[in-house]
């Protein structure tokens, strides 16, 4: 079955946040316009060994991708105008740091086909945003969300995070009193998880981290589901909520276990039944490109089994769970036999349920969802 998305991975940041474990180097002084050039010729040398006949869904993630100058965005945006085939009502998405963006290079992204932005807002609180690494501002938010409506960019998704070293059950409904004050389509929110090689890990070993309880954590998550839902909001994913019509339809790729390309010094990709992850250091990534070669760090093929679980992992993230009949349709197994251990563990915890032709996690079993997904791995 032909590809139909695209991830494309823009490593360069002005500031790294405490929290990010992404690909990402400080922008100054790395080689730029060479990083673009060679991105560009990957796609094409993608699509001449893995071709496809048009996409659905591209997504410009970083980094921060909007760092770029307005020529250097312009000619990332112009090649993958050209480069990528994207279908007419295609969903084309760029995330953005509030205050990154000018006007001028909004009309640059509108011009080439951007419909969609992700903003990486994360806290409606001036003092929490310095804490966590972020340095823009609850004014420059606003700020940036009106130019953005103003250039007619009307499907806005914005990121929080709860969690938050020292942040309060209060102060997290007043972010999200001020979120949904905004009126957007989508919003996606997330957990604080404290990763390796991140300011916040090394200050946590040195017991430096205040981070809220789990309960409170636990608070956080029913705040933010209930909120959303007495707002009109669908929840369609365990962190994310959108109005109909305006769920993450690159997103659902992943969750849907479908595949897509992954361009871009340490992206990942899932092509032709193989799972590959891209070469990280972006100077060993531009070395390999300019040999005219894929830069490929590793490749795994995966087994029947391994696909299964992946489709039971990445499914029941969604509210709707996962089918039974296609699971059926595209292993040719029966699920409630292949997993039929670990869906009984979960049933009677609470944490499954079965409804409609899927299973599905129960609003408990949200709140524990790494644990049930653990159940359909083999140790």
């Amino acid at each position: 079955m032909p590809v139909k998305s695209a991830y494309i991975h823009i490593p360069f940041c002005e500031h790294i946040c405490y929290y990010c474990d992404f690909n990402k180097v400080f922008l100054k002084g790395q080689p730029v316009e060479d990083y673009i050039d060679k991105l560009l010729y990957e796609m094409k040398l993608t699509l001449t060994t893995f071709p496809t006949d048009e996409l659905k869904t591209i997504f410009v993630g970083g980094g921060t991708p909007t760092v770029l100058n307005e020529a250097q965005l312009e000619k990332l945006c112009k090649g993958i105008y050209s480069i990528l085939p994207l279908k007419k009502d295609g969903e084309f998405t760029f995330e953005a740091n509030p205050g990154d963006l000018s006007i001028e290079k909004l009309k640059i992204l509108k011009e080439y086909g951007v419909n969609r932005l992700s903003f990486g807002v994360q806290s409606f609180n001036d003092e929490l945003l310095k804490k966590i690494g972020r340095t823009h501002t609850v004014n420059e938010v606003y700020k940036t969300i009106n130019k953005a409506q103003k250039c007619g960019f009307n499907n806005i998704s914005i990121d929080l995070i709860y969690g938050l070293p020292s942040q309060t059950e209060k102060d997290f409904q007043d972010t999200l009193n001020k979120a949904l004050e905004l009126n957007l389509p989508h919003y996606s929110s997330y957990s604080l998880i404290v990763e390796p090689k991140t300011i916040f890990y090394n200050l946590m070993k040195k017991g430096k981290l205040h981070l809220p309880s789990e309960e409170s954590d636990a608070n956080m998550y029913s705040m933010l589901m209930d909120g959303m839902i007495k707002n009109g909001y669908t929840q369609y994913e365990i962190s994310n909520f959108s109005k109909p019509g305006f769920e993450s339809r690159h997103n659902l790729v992943y969750w849907n276990n479908q595949e897509y390309y992954g361009f871009g010094a340490g992206a990942h990709s899932y092509v032709y039944g193989k799972r590959r992850a891209n070469i990280g250091p972006i100077k060993k990534y531009i070395e390999t490109l300019q040999d005219k070669r894929l830069p490929i760090f590793e490749e795994n093929s995966l087994t029947k089994r391994e696909m299964m679980e992946e489709q039971m992992f990445l499914g029941l993230r969604k509210n709707i769970g996962v089918s039974i009949s296609e699971f059926h349709y595209k292993f040719n197994d029966d699920l409630l036999i292949v997993f039929e251990k670990p869906i009984n563990e979960m049933v009677q915890k609470g944490w499954l349920e079965m409804k409609d032709g899927y299973v599905r996690l129960t609003r408990e079993g949200r709140f524990l969802g790494n644990e049930v997904f653990q159940a359909f791995l083999v140790s």
